[in-house]
Parts: structure tokens; C-alpha cells; sequence
């Protein structure tokens, strides 16, 4: 669970590999893609330009690369040339990627063009909550402290959060100990200790929190159909507080 020097040292280039997928996805206009060309590409900027490996491949009899969840997708989207990404979409990606034995995960929610002004806002809710969690790690903290701070702000802005899925540990594992749910009390559950590393990752819901999965056995949805937005970090607790190893260059 706690990473020495060496182990972190190597999450952080899992951590900054990945940030450069997101950045690479930052420059181009999605509207008009379907969802596997978006998977496509991504593999292929993974495993050539940066010789490095898709980590959700195969994990758990996954087929793909990301997961890529449009509007009221809450989580696991499966990618499918049979659906295009519109102008006045939100869509989250979910990716992770392995370098050297360590894996790094991240997602974040795309405006696709002209999006409302109701999904903006709820993007903009759901990475701020993100935020609001990432600001509670330091050493002697404890996950409540976490999960309580972003489902406040979520709830302040009229929003829910989905309690089914949440953040983990992560390391030569996708998903280790500890879960880091996205809902709690404050001075409950474990306490931080300095080389933990652990994902953050709120999804945020326009209406219920309630969630389906549809047949496909991945796809989760709003059961009332109203929009999700989700943004995933990776980090680690220092001596001092947080580091993000997933974190873009533009800050984000």
C-alpha cells in the first residue's frame, strides 16, 4: 500500500505518460469521432509514442483501452464505431497506462463544442469536487475527510454523487487498497501516511445519484437519464501534503 522512493519515483512517470494522453486529446476537436476512433488513437499514442501499455486492456475481459462515457454514461463506456461524439456533448475519458511495472489512471470530462450551459456548469462542479478532495490529503488526515469534502460541494451546487464507484489504491495494481469513496465523515476511516497512492474521482450527476448497468454488463447510466460528469486523478501523500501525479501542464 505505501510506495518507497524507488515505486514512487517510477508512478510518476506512469503519472506523467499519462497526463500527455490528455493532452494530446486536448487538441483535437472530437465532435464528428466515434468513440473507437477516440480508443484507437489513444492506443496507438500509448503503445508507439510512448512505448508504454494500456493497462485496461484486458483487465477484467475488457476489450479496449478507455472507457469513454457520453452525457447521462456515468461510467465504463465501451467504445463502438457505431457512436459518434456530437457537437454539445460531454464525454468523460478514463484511461490508464502502465510504464517500468506501475500504473498511473486518470479521466476527464470533455465539452464537446457547443455544449449547454447546464452540462458546463456540472463539468465545472464535478472537477472542482475533485479538487476539493485532492486539497484534504496529508499525512494524519483520513479518508473521510475526503469523501466528505466532495459530496459538500457537490451538494452545494444542487448536485449528487454517485456512491457505487469510487477512487482506490493504485500501484503494480489497477485497483489495491483502500477504497476512496466520494461521500463520508470528516475524522473517519484510515488515516494517511506519507508514499500511500490512491485515485480521486468523483462522479457527479445532474439529478438522482442512482445508477443502472445496461446489458452490456460495463455501460453504468443515470437511471433517469440526466447528465454524469466524472475527473479522476492519481496521487500521493507527502511529507508536506498531495502530490498529483497525473497532473497536465496547463494545471489541470
Amino acid at each position: 500500500m505505501v510506495k518507497t522512493p524507488d515505486e514512487l519515483a517510477l508512478m510518476r512517470i506512469s503519472g506523467r505518460l499519462l497526463a500527455s494522453v490528455f493532452e494530446m486529446l486536448d487538441g483535437l476537436d472530437l465532435a464528428g469521432m466515434s468513440t473507437m476512433q477516440v480508443n484507437d488513437l489513444v492506443e496507438r499514442f500509448i503503445t508507439v509514442d510512448l512505448a508504454a501499455r494500456p493497462a485496461s486492456k484486458g483487465q477484467y475481459g475488457f476489450k479496449y483501452v478507455l472507457n469513454c462515457s457520453i452525457n447521462h454514461i456515468v461510467c465504463h463506456g465501451v467504445p463502438d464505431a457505431q457512436a459518434i461524439i456530437r457537437d454539445g456533448d460531454i464525454i468523460n475519458l478514463d484511461i490508464t497506462l502502465e510504464k517500468n511495472g506501475f500504473i498511473a489512471d486518470s479521466s476527464k470530462t470533455y465539452l464537446v463544442g457547443n455544449t449547454p450551459p447546464a452540462a458546463r456548469r456540472l463539468v465545472k462542479v464535478a472537477q472542482e469536487a475533485m479538487w476539493q478532495g485532492i486539497r484534504q490529503v496529508r499525512p494524519g488526515a483520513q479518508l473521510g475527510d475526503i469523501g466528505f469534502a466532495i459530496e459538500r460541494h457537490a451538494k452545494k451546487h444542487g448536485y449528487t454523487v454517485v456512491r457505487e464507484y469510487c477512487g482506490h489504491g493504485i500501484g503494480r495494481e489497477m485497483h489495491e487498497d483502500p477504497q476512496v469513496l466520494n461521500f463520508g465523515k470528516p475524522g473517519t476511516g484510515m488515516r494517511l501516511r506519507e508514499g500511500m497512492v490512491f485515485t480521486i474521482e468523483p462522479m457527479v450527476n445532474q439529478g438522482s445519484r442512482m445508477v443502472s448497468t445496461e446489458d452490456d454488463g460495463w455501460t453504468v447510466v443515470t437511471r433517469d437519464h440526466k447528465l454524469s460528469a466524472q475527473f479522476e486523478h492519481t496521487v500521493a501523500v507527502t511529507a508536506s501534503g498531495v502530490e498529483v501525479l497525473t497532473l497536465r501542464g496547463d494545471g489541470t
